[in-house]
């Protein structure tokens, strides 16, 4: 049985084609190709299979998530966009998750709400927080390499959003993962929060991935 997010995704399809050639228009931002189009070393037969991408078929085949997710077609999961300067990623949010702050160093991001609501926002280089409650239909721009999040308060409600981005490969960086799981010495961190290793630890130790 579809979820759903999945009917809402199939019923807001037209509108999403027409949402991705406006940002390849308008967001480009990868170096021009001299060749129509990039092949990798390894592929030996190009068809129509080759620009084609089928992961978002997840989306109709597989239950509702119960954590946010985001089901991306970027270079390295479609090789084809190589060169393109365009990139998508659907975005689920079931009720009261969110996805934490995080930058995308290489391009901007054009959200697009299909489903439920959601309140989004960034911050730029000033420290100005700018915010919104988007409904269904609404658009949000993320301008590039500005830190960003977007959260569904509903508590009963799931929430869909399709992310397009002016780059192949736009690149992610989670904020609390890049902080607090990838090594930086505890005491560098207690100083640059003005708190102690022992509330950094435990900030750690939330974010550890779960035991087997």
């Amino acid at each position: 049985m579809a979820s759903p997010a999945n009917s809402s995704f199939l019923r807001f399809s037209s509108l999403l084609i027409a949402s991705f050639a406006v940002v390849q228009i308008a967001m480009a931002g990868d170096p021009d190709i001299l060749t129509d189009f990039l092949v990798p070393p390894n592929v030996t037969k190009v068809d129509g299979n080759f620009f084609t991408f089928t992961g978002m078929r997840d989306l109709i085949t597989s239950p509702a998530p119960t954590t946010f997710k985001s089901l991306k077609a970027t270079v390295g999961e479609f090789p084809a966009l190589n060169g393109q300067s365009v990139a998508y990623a659907v975005l689920q949010y079931p009720n009261g998750t969110a996805n934490p702050p995080h930058i995308h160093p290489r391009a901007a991001e054009l959200l697009f709400l299909v489903d439920g609501t959601l309140q989004v926002g960034f911050v730029d280089t000033t420290n100005k927080l700018f915010t919104q409650t988007l409904q269904v239909g609404d658009m949000f721009i993320f301008p590039k390499g500005l830190v960003h999040f977007q959260y569904n308060p509903e508590e009963r409600i799931f929430a869909t959003a399709i992310s397009s981005f002016g780059s192949a490969n736009p690149g992610l960086e989670s904020l609390p993962t890049t902080l607090f799981s990838t090594g930086i010495d505890d005491n560098i961190l207690a100083k640059a929060f003005k708190t102690d290793v022992t509330t950094i630890q435990k900030l750690k130790a939330g974010l550890a991935p779960p035991k087997a």
